[in-house]
């Protein structure tokens, strides 16, 4: 189980709060009438080193700390943070949120002690940083270097770099109960440049996710990373320009379910949902997807980037079924939402750090595994496109309009895969798309532990995956006619 001491520590050291001064914090609060609040406390310390030309040339390390101070009445939301963690401050903070109303409880309801509940063990509490010497980290990067260098001649650019996190944060909300956490995070990247006759192309691998830096930096990780770079940089290379038109897309297994993701994932927050402003409202009960899709949001998958041991409001994450067989299930919800659309929370609120508001936001989302094999997907294909890699989108909530930048994609040629294409587009509608969902295979594969979902200026790290998917007749913008 994670220390309490430990996490105490580190966010309290050099600080006179104690567990006596939140109590009358949550006081403070609960003097007016208010449907809940709470204190969120957080300590967040991050290390990263970053390589160009063979040679470790930035680096950084951070600490913040601090806390947010939340007051809720109906749809209002009163709102306060400090950088400083001391009494005096930690009180303003608490009459400044609960401002938001005038009126008082009529209860007289005294909250006289807190009632500490420990989480389930999604990931180690251990502080990646210290793991490992700063020097190992810099060598690591540049055998990364040299490693890339050292496959194709062609390769005149390395950039590499490597993160590294921990946070702690005690939730308090004003029922009393007490949630603390401590979570590490690590990623390691690295991008090639190749060039050849005046061709230039970029390759790119990354991975990571929430457990200790020495996982990743084994040589076994480091040639993959390698040789995943300069794999894609060739691919490139010999791409050519993609054809438009709309015709049957495959989607390959792992990260392009960023697509659902964005088109579909966002569309079931319940923020959206409760203003009118997704494709998918009011729309609980019905089909919005082919019978072969099955969409979950799971915050309890060990050691990925996505997963809490209980959101950001002390709520337990949870493995939510959101579309099943086609049919929606549910909303992702905060409290806040959740209260406004007499729903529960489903342990989906989230928020980039202390002096943010917590939102509905995914963890690890995926595309419930089907029935086909990838190589009778692809057979079943006269014309169209296998889509590996995406590079960038957008979505428009309200009406569920997307278009995806693919970084990886082949022409399928009579159920072949065949020439690599470049310049290729995905454009289309989430909810019709998900209905022209016609195959799903049985390789469900997550994305390497480098995901991060951005929603209202906030970030937050998430997880996505999804098996072979065949979509039919969904428009692929290209400049080949």
């Amino acid at each position: 189980m994670v220390s309490y001491d430990s996490v105490c520590k580190k966010i309290f050291s050099d600080s006179d709060i104690t567990e006596e001064s939140c109590l009358k914090a949550l006081n403070i609060l609960n003097s007016r009438e208010i449907n809940f609040g709470d204190l969120y406390f957080e300590h967040l310390v991050s290390q990263s080193f970053a390589l160009e030309e063979g040679i470790v040339k930035g680096g950084s390390y951070s600490i913040s700390k601090g806390v947010g101070i939340r007051a809720i009445k109906d749809g209002k939301t009163g709102f306060a943070y400090s950088d400083v963690l001391d009494n005096k401050s930690l009180i303003e903070a608490c009459k400044a949120a609960h401002s938001i109303t005038k009126g008082h409880r009529c209860d007289g309801v005294s909250i006289n002690s807190l009632n500490r509940i420990e989480s389930k063990q999604l990931y180690t509490e251990i502080n990646p940083i210290d793991t490992i010497s700063n020097e190992k980290k810099a060598a690591v990067l540049e055998i990364l270097d040299k490693k890339a260098r050292a496959l194709d001649p062609r390769i005149t650019q390395v950039m590499a770099n490597l993160a590294c996190a921990h946070k702690n944060t005690i939730v308090i909300p004003t029922d009393a109960s007490m949630r603390y956490d401590a979570k590490p995070f690590v990623r390691i990247s690295v991008v090639v440049v190749m060039e050849s006759n005046g061709r230039i192309e970029n390759g790119s691998a990354s991975t990571g996710g929430a457990f200790l830096i020495d996982e990743i930096l084994g040589d076994e990780t480091l040639t993959y990373l390698a040789n995943e770079a300069v794999r894609s940089a060739s691919v490139n290379m010999e791409a050519v320009n993609a054809p438009a038109g709309t015709m049957n897309v495959v989607l390959g297994n792992g990260w392009p379910g960023v697509l659902i993701h964005e088109a579909v994932g966002h569309g079931l927050e319940g923020d959206f949902n409760r203003t009118g402003s997704s494709a998918f409202t009011d729309k609980i009960g019905q089909k919005v997807a082919s019978e072969h899709c099955t969409i979950i949001d799971d915050g309890t998958i060990k050691n990925r980037r996505g997963s809490m041991n209980f959101d950001d409001e002390g709520t337990d994450s949870a493995c939510n079924i959101l579309i099943e067989k086609g049919i929606l299930k549910g909303y992702m919800q905060d409290k806040q939402n959740a209260m406004l659309m007499n729903m529960k929370s489903t342990g989906n609120g989230r928020r980039e750090s202390y002096n943010t508001l917590p939102l509905p936001r995914m963890t690890n989302t995926y595309l419930q595994n089907g029935n086909y094999e990838k190589e009778e997907i692809i057979k079943s294909v006269k014309k169209g496109i296998y889509a590996v890699n995406f590079k960038g989108g957008q979505v428009d909530i309200t009406s569920g309009e997307f278009v995806f930048s693919t970084s990886e994609a082949y022409l399928i040629e009579n159920g072949k895969i065949t020439t690599p294409i470049k310049g290729a587009t995905l454009i289309g509608n989430g909810p019709n798309t998900m209905q022209k969902v016609s195959m799903v295979g049985n390789d469900l594969e997550f994305d390497k532990g480098i995901g991060s979902c951005g929603k209202a200026g906030q970030s937050v790290p998430v997880g996505i995956g999804q098996p072979t998917v065949k979509v039919d007749e969904l428009i692929v913008g290209g400049t080949n006619n």
